[in-house]
């Protein structure tokens, strides 16, 4: 929003509104604006390295959730009511607390893997990611709203709003049950906990998950947009169109996950985002210069390849990312494997946070086809070296790795048996 860009970047707005004479690529290139982004994901890779995988694994996924939860409505407060813009970064880093232990990343995942049955285990996971997508699109509509708001306050309820769904998922994990793997963990008997809560509470902790998310992939869309000569108004009610794509192809994701498998979804989703790439880099590369906007028919074409980028992500490497981490790893190392997972994602969300800024202010078009390339390396690993887990109870998980072709050799057998005997 040009309100929060004046009060708290006042370089970037300047620039923005052409009282500076800049290339368009580099009009929001700003060291500080991305270090207001990447803050979250400094202090959640801190908390995720330093604490989630111990907490989790001695005190249980529900404490998590609820630390993680107060932690959230915290920092929301904060950032709302911030007076400068480094109150609005502590803001940001105490979100990143509440996201490294808590329901994104940590918890919420281990929770839901561990209390769904085998055979819907994708579905309830996608319910997750669901949630979220709902979550950002609620996020969104309130951003195009809260921009009309005139007296320039408009950004504090956008980012004091996120508070609410953090409130209800906090209180809603105080009614979970623990799961029985966790109390095993802990050394509990696991006859403690009810038979039917395995499926009549965990539909609550993924509505409980329903907040104001939003996901790295849909942070690009509005600065591209502005970027190409889109006005603040009508980037962020594009961007609003854009989440509308994200999460329907969410919900198409949570019917085809269990019948094609994980493997199937990821290459297909990875041919189609790699296409949308190559295009973006090439209508930037022959219609964007340093000066000027984009034609307006190629700014629509635009439009269109991120929608088609963002459904292939939003049913196979988003909620992908969050499903295999918590399927493949057996129990006594599940906490740390899914905190190791949390941490590599936030290593390589920092660097883009930080970077793309910079990235697209250098590299120009170009750098889409640098992503591309990437999406190239991503679809060879899994081809190669990802096991399908469609269907595998996850107490048997050993024996996906004892039959694949590379992770056969590897793995151990003494590993594998002990595996299996959990």
């Amino acid at each position: 929003m040009g309100s929060f860009l004046e009060e708290s970047f006042p370089d970037v707005y300047r620039r923005m509104k052409g009282d500076v004479h800049v290339s368009n690529y580099c009009k929001f290139d700003s060291q500080l604006l991305t270090l207001f982004t990447s803050s979250l994901y400094i202090a959640g890779l801190l908390t995720a390295m330093l604490l989630s995988s111990w907490f989790t694994a001695r005190r249980g996924r529900r404490p998590s959730m609820i630390i993680g939860g107060a932690a959230f409505l915290a920092g929301a407060v904060v950032s709302g009511g911030a007076v400068n813009v480094y109150m609005a970064i502590l803001g940001r880093a105490l979100l990143g607390v509440g996201l490294g232990p808590a329901e994104i990343l940590q918890a919420v995942l281990l929770y839901l893997s561990e209390m769904a049955p085998a055979r819907y285990r994708g579905a309830f996971s996608n319910g997750f990611q669901h949630s979220l997508c709902l979550g950002s699109l609620a996020a969104n509509i309130i951003n195009y709203g809260a921009e009309k708001i005139t007296g320039g306050w408009g950004w504090r309820l956008s980012l004091g709003l996120a508070g609410v769904p953090a409130a209800l998922f906090t209180l809603g994990a105080v009614f979970l049950p623990e799961t029985p793997n966790s109390l095993v963990q802990q050394g509990e008997d696991c006859g403690r906990v009810p038979a039917a809560a395995s499926g009549r509470r965990v539909d609550a902790g993924v509505h409980a998950a329903q907040r104001d998310q939003r996901h790295r992939v849909l942070r690009v869309a509005p600065v591209l947009l502005r970027t190409v000569g889109m006005g603040e108004s009508l980037a962020l009610l594009s961007t609003v169109v854009t989440v509308v794509i994200y999460t329907a192809s969410t919900v198409v994701f949570m019917f085809v996950i269990d019948r094609f498998g994980r493997r199937t979804l990821l290459i297909a989703g990875s041919l189609q985002m790699q296409f949308s790439e190559v295009l973006i880099g090439a209508v930037m590369a022959a219609k964007l210069g340093d000066e000027g906007g984009m034609p307006r028919g190629y700014a629509a074409a635009l439009f269109v390849l991120i929608g088609i980028y963002v459904a292939g992500y939003s049913w196979s490497w988003g909620p992908m990312t969050w499903l295999v981490p918590t399927e493949v790893f057996p129990l006594e190392i599940r906490s740390a494997g899914q905190s190791i997972t949390v941490a590599s994602g936030f290593v390589f969300t920092i660097f883009i946070a930080q970077g793309f800024l910079a990235m697209l202010c250098r590299m120009r078009a170009w750098l889409f086809f640098f992503f591309a390339g990437w999406i190239v390396v991503m679809t060879g690993f899994v081809y190669l070296f990802l096991p399908e887990t469609k269907g595998m109870p996850i107490e048997q998980i050993g024996k996906v790795w004892r039959e694949h072709w590379f992770w056969g050799r590897v793995v151990g057998s003494d590993e594998l048996q002990a595996t299996d005997k959990l």
